[in-house]
């Protein structure tokens, strides 16, 4: 197929593969691992009317075994991470092909800029509600073992999940080491305790057989495609599987799949279906029910670690999504705090974290419950997923260019399997839902705000721009004061002269001995090798041109790449090297563009965005801004 090179980024998979498999487990499965807890509880406890019987439990049964099947083992693990993008994965990625295989098609790679927006919006509302529902649906365990403790539940999960965000500022360095090993345990005994509930009734595993499933269609049409909005509560975190490829490779992911996630997970659903069968008032929660006595409280433990580890996930997935954001021209500039020195996907953000954390306190207050949780769940996640089947499916048949008459169909398979899912979940908007749909919306419009804002912004400072030449060749006319040293513009045009340079000639009446005209790019892949890194061009009279080319996925460093310029006449000497910025503040106006509130919310992004100079590692006592008012 050509387009799998996930394994090359992840050549040391190799050396060490029991290794990569066991850290593959503890990162990119806790979401969907923890999922038992709450999913068969939420099917026949959550007004969807469906009654402990055997039809009703196999039915179930059958239903959430062939959609971790089709939609996990087939979609996600066998295609979606075969569409890597130099060893990354994650909607970004995703976009970055589907807009490459769609080049020369303008309305086209807009449409796919929108559903990748969209489903990197969602993603961020199903990393607030899967913190919530995961932690709270693990500490109501202590429901069971101890009377009176209900009072306490919130108070306790509260402690815990902030105390989770707190912890985000010092990285997972040290205690990512455990995760792997916390989460092979907790898969061993979710298999454990599912074959414990098998052996009492094995006839649950005739719930293999798809029959089960479309016989409960049959017998249930209307309520089965309702059902079908709790039943996704068992795939809640297949996307992780795509997202954090890039830090494993596809063979890891893969093979943790097949040989130790699903098996216990299929295990656990048909024990805890073995379980209602032999005792139909367990529903009320048949994950803790299905462990025997003495073990509940041990079993509390494991599953809120397991549900700590999930929302790290999600969490540190949010970090690489703004990340990757920021790099694409998506999301204003943000701190980006390295938490590690060896490893260069462990990042923290301070914005997103608090902001996640706001949102995940709100849903805690709001629902109070693991169960009225889980019936706002499902929105995000087969919105999140529906997008990604689009974006897989241009680039499936435009970049990979398979035949139509495999391709079609199968994406389409994929896609009416999504739009049954997403269906089922639209009325959870208006049982709770909303919070994530809201929140995604929200995020949506500033993306797309601070997008087309800040190509208005070159577009108003483009208008009174002076061409280069022009300008070099008033220079040998009349040329100004030369003062020593090097004066670094950055400026987003490379033919003209930046604001920045004529303000400092009008007010200081000077001009540095060399003047680079420096442009950031941003590349629709991951990353750009050093070879690539720098364009140097010079234009006489002291001026040069350079280009700094960054993958979405490298961290800009610019006196680091300015080392790298080849020409012998270039004195980037720290000491003699002075950067010069402009910062615009934009005043809003009735010239055609945005919408006068986009344009305020703009300018109000703008106002309180990162600067160049962190985002660019520029020197702190070499920095000189110069300021300018901008109509829009």
């Amino acid at each position: 197929m050509g387009q799998a090179s996930s394994e090359a980024q992840g050549g040391h998979a190799a050396a060490k593969p029991l290794g990569v498999l066991v850290a593959a487990v503890g990162v990119v499965y806790g979401d969907i691992g923890t999922s038992p807890l709450y999913t068969l509880k939420e099917v026949f406890m959550g007004g969807y009317g469906v009654t402990v019987t055997h039809e009703g439990v196999l039915g179930v049964l059958s239903l959430i075994f062939w959609a971790l099947v089709w939609v996990v083992s087939i979609k996600y693990v066998l295609f979606v991470l075969r569409a890597d993008n130099q060893g990354e994965g994650g909607t970004m990625a995703l976009l970055s092909l589907a807009r490459r295989a769609v080049a020369g098609y303008p309305r086209l790679g807009a449409v796919m800029v929108i559903f990748g927006l969209v489903g990197a919006a969602l993603f961020y509302g199903d990393s607030m509600i899967t913190p919530a529902v995961s932690v709270l649906s693990a500490v109501e365990g202590l429901e069971l073992a101890f009377d009176g403790v209900d009072r306490w539940v919130i108070p306790i999960a509260l402690v815990i999940l902030i105390g989770l965000f707190v912890l985000q500022k010092h990285g997972t360095a040290s205690i990512g080491k455990l995760f792997g090993p916390i989460m092979v345990c907790w898969f061993l005994v979710l298999g454990a305790l599912g074959a414990l509930g098998i052996s009492h009734h094995p006839e649950v595993l005739h719930a293999i057989n798809p029959v089960w499933m479309l016989r409960f269609f049959a017998s249930h049409p209307g309520m089965s495609v309702a059902v079908l909005g709790a039943v996704v509560l068992a795939l809640t975190g297949a996307e992780a599987l795509y997202a954090d490829m890039g830090h494993f490779g596809r063979k890891p992911i893969a093979r943790a799949w097949f040989a130790l996630v699903l098996p216990a997970l299929v295990l656990n659903y048909f024990g805890q279906g073995g379980l209602l069968l032999e005792n139909p008032e367990a529903a009320r929660n048949p994950f803790f029910l299905l462990a025997p006595g003495w073990a509940l409280i041990p079993l509390v433990g494991l599953s809120t670690l397991a549900t700590v580890i999930a929302s790290q996930a999600v969490i540190s997935g949010a970090f690489s999504l703004t990340h990757q954001a920021i790099q694409l021209g998506y999301i204003p500039r943000m701190h980006i705090q390295h938490t590690s020195s060896s490893e260069q996907g462990q990042i923290y953000i301070s914005a997103v974290n608090w902001m996640l954390m706001v949102g995940v306190i709100l849903l805690v207050l709001g629902f109070e419950s693991s169960s009225a949780l889980a019936s706002a769940y499902g929105v995000a996640v087969t919105g999140t997923m529906l997008c990604t089947t689009v974006l897989l499916s241009v680039v499936v048949i435009r970049l990979w260019n398979w035949s139509p008459w495999l391709a079609v169909p199968l994406m389409v398979s994929f896609l009416l399997v999504d739009l049954l899912f997403f269906a089922a979940n639209v009325p959870k908007v208006v049982q709770g839902g909303a919070f994530p749909v809201l929140a995604g919306g929200a995020l949506f419009i500033l993306m797309t705000t601070w997008k087309r804002g800040k190509q208005l912004l070159v577009e108003r400072l483009d208008e009174g721009s002076l061409p280069l030449p022009i300008f070099i060749g008033s220079i040998r006319v009349q040329p100004p004061y030369r003062a020593q040293g090097t004066a670094v513009f950055l400026t987003a045009r490379q033919d003209a002269v930046p604001h920045a340079l004529l303000h400092n000639m009008l007010h200081n009446q000077v001009l540095h001995e060399q003047v680079v005209l420096l442009t950031v790019l941003s590349e629709d892949q991951p990353r750009v090798p050093a070879e690539r890194r720098v364009e140097v061009e010079a234009f006489g009279e002291g001026f040069y041109r350079v280009i700094l080319h960054y993958g979405f996925m490298d961290e800009p460093d610019v006196p680091a790449a300015l080392g790298l310029c080849q020409l012998e006449d270039l004195d980037f000497t720290p000491m003699r090297t002075t950067y010069f910025l402009s910062r615009e503040t934009v005043i809003p106006s009735r010239l055609p563009g945005m919408a006068r509130w986009r344009e305020g919310l703009f300018a109000f992004m703008l106002k309180n965005a990162n600067g160049n100079l962190r985002f660019f590692r520029l020197p702190l006592n070499r920095v000189i801004e110069l300021g300018t008012q901008v109509e829009m």
